[in-house]
């Protein structure tokens, strides 16, 4: 199926081009960005080889929804979505740090836990729990914001003060808005049945000076949820739990000996496998939205992309 993996647009005042591991971003006259989500899927913070179909919008449209409906809570960066697969918003300039929230023990937190450590960035996690288990209240594990090729890595509140890195007073103010924002989350997700374990925030500054929410929000790139129906159940008996999140893709590809390690080959992903990775992502669009996922015309995404994106900006 055809997907987009890459782009090199040539956009009307467009000055720079910045390319992440999943999303392109393109600053116009350095005031706005347009941010394009592709289909790449990225997992231990290694790109894969082959895109999945419908991603790139599946990511941008969960975002796009989530941002308006906690733009009463945190402001955000977003100006409009010109396109299924983007999003244009103001210029910031990001915090090096993302803000990582965890209700629960699940994923990085429980691999550690299983480990036998105790403490994630700097935080302690009570004895006596089982993967998957509810922290008593939710825990903010920050990680740095890692440059192309590396790896994201662990870092305390108290670490990311003394190398400063985010000044005392923003840093209360990413915490604040992290915990408004999971809660806000966690209340959607309870009405579509669906339980929000944990999930990512990443900040920025305007050329004000206004701290913003900019890239993306509970989307499965960047989140993890669970079935609400039968998790005690399952959780009592020790099986594991039915969730929507890149979290399969990752178990997946350790079943298959990677884990994005030097050395390690990346299996190959077969078309049959592929294509049950972009219904897994349009279920969960499904499920966390509660409306049926629209599939955009994909018989050249690059020039719909093209087209919408410049006759958006002219006008501006």
């Amino acid at each position: 199926m055809n997907t987009i993996t890459t782009t090199n647009f040539n956009f009307p005042n467009q000055k720079s081009v910045y390319r992440g591991k999943v999303r392109e971003v393109y600053s116009i006259n350095d005031e706005i960005l347009v941010m394009i989500a592709t289909d790449r899927l990225s997992a231990f913070d290694v790109v894969m080889p082959k895109g999945i179909p419908y991603k790139g919008q599946i990511l941008n449209q969960i975002a796009t929804k989530f941002m308006q409906l906690t733009e009463d809570i945190v402001p955000n960066w977003l100006i409009a979505t010109p396109d299924p697969n983007v999003a244009v918003g103001h210029l910031c300039e990001p915090f090096k740090v993302e803000m990582v929230i965890r209700g629960y023990l699940s994923g990085h937190a429980a691999r550690e836990y299983t480990a036998g450590r105790r403490l994630l960035c700097g935080v302690a996690m009570p004895e006596g729990l089982k993967e998957n288990d509810r922290f008593p209240k939710p825990i903010i594990t920050p990680t740095t914001k890692a440059d192309n090729g590396s790896h994201d890595e662990d870092i305390s509140r108290e670490a990311i003060l003394e190398k400063g890195i985010v000044s005392e007073a923003d840093y209360l103010v990413l915490e604040k808005y992290t915990r408004a924002l999971y809660q806000r989350g966690t209340e959607i997700a309870a009405s579509k049945g669906l339980i929000l374990v944990d999930t990512k925030y990443e900040f920025g500054k305007t050329k004000e000076g206004k701290i913003v929410l900019i890239d993306e929000i509970h989307t499965p790139d960047s989140s993890r949820y669970f079935y609400a129906d039968g998790y005690q159940e399952r959780q009592d008996s020790g099986e594991a739990q039915k969730q929507l999140s890149k979290e399969f893709v990752r178990q997946w590809l350790i079943a298959n000996g990677f884990q994005g390690k030097e050395g390690q080959q990346i299996p190959n992903m077969t078309e049959d496998y592929i294509h049950t990775v972009s219904e897994r992502y349009i279920e969960l669009y499904e499920n966390i939205l509660g409306e049926p996922f629209i599939k955009a015309d994909i018989s050249n995404i690059q020039e719909r992309i093209e087209k919408n994106v410049v006759a958006f900006l002219a006008s501006l």
